[in-house]
């Protein structure tokens, strides 16, 4: 099987939504929100993710970082007012978040600025360590010789990390777009204004929340040679005992190993490639517990081995699945398919037609493999 690039997809579809559908009867959990706090959607190492708070915004709700500025919302604000309150024509800046003008906003609810505005005045947020011009400029002039008299307050400056932006896409959650990044929900909804409803929608920015450097447990390190101990060397006094010859034994023949009495169930277990395309992305724990498999519009798509169809269904994204059980505790998922010719229940044999590829952007279609409700890797599964 040749496999091309492993980096994980930008703006990947949500794996999770697939266990949003409920929880079956029989004991195969397909709840999503269950998994979001710390299993399929965000992982425990997205929870356990400590990350910094958000700065604070200016008077205006202006927070400003070397590449970008966004402007933070008032209880009751509407996207016109928040123009109005930082200089930026509405519609430019509605149309540049994907958002109505009269649209009132959540508080602390993020709009991205399309341009540059007026600097706050604790400055651009950068890392403490970062001299850049405006620095330079500004101790040039504290050495003038001339007399300024200041007029306001001066204010402490933050510091920080400029975070990453994301674009909200077509079918993307708040779920999603935290366990793209390894954060917690929680902590991109803080950053954001997202709300209890974790709301978001196409074309919408969001800062990802910047992650904190968990301090390892490093070894002290002593001077070269220090603490290290020296071998004896073999004593020169003591004369090597006389070697010995060996009688030499005729070479044997080794049994052949009894291979049918040792070839395990797993063995016999071998999934096939729903559809014959190349691996686009491998399975990663901690951001994508899937593989996607290139396949043109109107692909078949085969069972990966015979089992019984436990669900067809769409998950909360619109997105058609089918879970196949194949016994052994094991299950696989197909999702990016269409005109599904499978119903519950029913039995398929391996390499059986069970839906299409649809068209989508990735070109591919997801396959997943369960153990019992955990997300494995497909590969070892895989001739």
């Amino acid at each position: 099987m040749q496999l091309i690039s492993t980096t994980f997809l930008r703006g990947a579809p949500i794996l999770a939504t697939l266990t949003v559908l409920g929880a079956c009867s029989d004991g195969f959990d397909l709840d999503l929100r269950r998994f979001a706090d710390g299993g399929l959607s965000t992982t425990q190492a997205a929870q356990n993710a400590q990350t910094a708070n958000r700065p604070s915004p200016d008077t205006r709700g202006i927070i400003s970082y070397p590449s970008y500025q966004v402007a933070l919302a008032k209880r009751g604000d509407t996207v016109a007012q928040v123009a109005e309150r930082i200089g930026v024509p509405a519609g430019e800046l509605a149309r540049y978040n994907g958002v109505a003008v009269d649209s009132v906003l959540r508080q602390d609810e993020l709009l991205a600025l399309p341009r540059r505005v007026q600097e706050p005045a604790t400055g651009v947020i950068q890392p403490s360590d970062t001299i850049d011009i405006q620095t330079l400029a500004g101790d040039a002039i504290d050495r003038a010789p001339i007399a300024v008299t200041p007029t306001t307050k001066p204010t402490s400056k933050q510091s920080g990390s400029e975070p990453l932006r994301h674009r909200v896409e077509r079918g993307e959650t708040a779920y999603s777009v935290a366990r793209l990044y390894g954060v917690s929900v929680r902590s991109l909804a803080e950053w954001n204004g997202l709300g209890a409803s974790l709301t978001v929608r196409e074309g919408q920015h969001l800062l990802i929340p910047v992650k904190l450097e968990t301090p390892s447990h490093s070894t002290a390190i002593g001077q070269p040679g220090e603490g290290s101990s020296i071998p004896t060397p073999p004593s020169a006094a003591q004369p090597l005992p006389d070697e010995q010859a060996v009688p030499s034994k005729p070479a044997l023949n080794p049994a052949s190993p009894a291979l049918e009495a040792t070839r395990t169930a797993a063995s016999a277990a071998k999934m096939s490639l729903p559809v014959a395309g190349k691996v686009t992305s491998l399975f990663d724990a901690d951001k994508a517990g899937y593989i996607l498999i290139s396949a043109k519009p109107g692909t078949a798509v085969k069972a990966a081995a015979s089992g019984t169809v436990r669900l067809v269904s769409k998950d909360v994204e619109g997105e058609q699945i089918v879970v196949i059980d194949h016994g052994n505790n094991t299950q696989t998922a197909y999702s990016f398919v269409e005109g599904i010719n499978v119903a519950k229940g029913q039995k398929v044999k391996r390499g059986e037609q069970i839906a299409k590829a649809t068209k989508n952007q990735y070109n591919a279609i997801q396959f997943l493999v369960f153990k019992g409700t955990d997300p494995v890797d497909p590969m070892p599964y895989l001739n």
